[in-house]
């Protein structure tokens, strides 16, 4: 699969985000490490995780605990195998999420993510989400010290505006590595990141890519010049989204969540998936 870089590591081109294996209408354990599976099979070399992807109150880190097992259990090599996680959000269990963005829980979240992921160091570790109580600086730091004391190798951040990134670059020295914002054909509000990403030379990973669970199925007709373009290539909708998604800039790299072996297998060949400057332009337009 065609590669990309985010910081120093070269992954594919795209990437599993793992939300939906451990929140709300989660699949059973078996048909969720199969999918791991899956796109591991496909060249998949990046996953997203976070702390907080978990469904009850009790089971911080489930998802991560559960792509922590689904590599141990592949049977290939996955010393290529780029896991990012999150810190910063937290769900209650009562279907909510907050926000905790002070240093010392983020330097304390790390260090259990670590733990469930079985890494003496966090390929990508990522501040989830901006917490209005705590000065932004201030939670960046938290990652500036992890890099320091060899907790995490790379740091990242999310939801976050072109001002932040640049605050967030700076706190770290020019060490920033990506900035995941939700873009999608619905959601286009972070293209303006997306291009600042791509001025800086960070990588950018649109999550929800597709539109999000519920609306992913639909992005054909809700956004018919993909279903057009689609029709035309003989291939999903959901692929030529990713694909003209890849096309906006070489640092972008989607992370489309999966819940189904086959979900994650279409997705992967949206690498190979080759659109005219026309179509692309039809769907930048749309």
């Amino acid at each position: 699969m065609e590669s990309r870089t985010i910081g120093d590591r070269s992954v594919s081109a795209i990437g599993l985000g793992g939300m939906p294996l451990s929140i709300e209408g989660r699949p059973d354990r078996e048909r969720s490490i199969a999918t791991v599976h899956a796109a591991l099979d496909a060249g998949v070399t990046l996953i997203d995780t976070a702390d907080a992807y978990h469904r009850d109150a009790g089971e911080v880190g489930h998802n991560e605990e559960l792509i922590a097992e689904a590599l141990r259990s592949w049977g290939g090599d996955t010393s290529s195998v780029l896991v990012a996680t999150k810190g910063g959000h937290l769900r209650p269990g009562d279907g909510s999420w907050t926000q905790d963005g002070r240093p010392e829980h983020l330097k304390a979240a790390a260090k259990a993510s670590a733990q469930r992921l079985g890494v003496e160091a966090i390929g990508l570790y990522q501040f989830h989400r901006p917490d209005p109580s705590v000065p932004y600086a201030e939670s960046v730091g938290a990652l500036v010290e992890l890099l320091d004391e060899g907790v995490i190798q790379q740091a990242g951040i999310s939801n976050a505006n072109v001002a932040q990134i640049d605050e967030a670059n700076a706190v770290l020295g020019g060490r920033l590595a990506s900035v995941q914002n939700q873009f999608s054909p619905a959601f286009r509000s972070s293209l303006g990141e997306l291009q600042h990403c791509a001025e800086l030379g960070v990588a950018f990973l649109p999550w929800s890519p597709l539109g999000g669970i519920a609306r992913a199925a639909e992005v054909g007709t809700a956004h018919a010049a993909f279903g057009r373009v689609a029709a035309r290539h003989g291939v999903s909708p959901q692929q030529v989204t990713l694909a003209w998604e890849l096309s906006l800039a070489p640092v972008v790299v989607p992370i489309p969540g999966a819940s189904r072996p086959t979900s994650i297998q279409d997705s992967a060949g949206a690498v190979g998936l080759e659109l005219t400057t026309d179509e692309l332009a039809e769907l930048s337009d749309h």
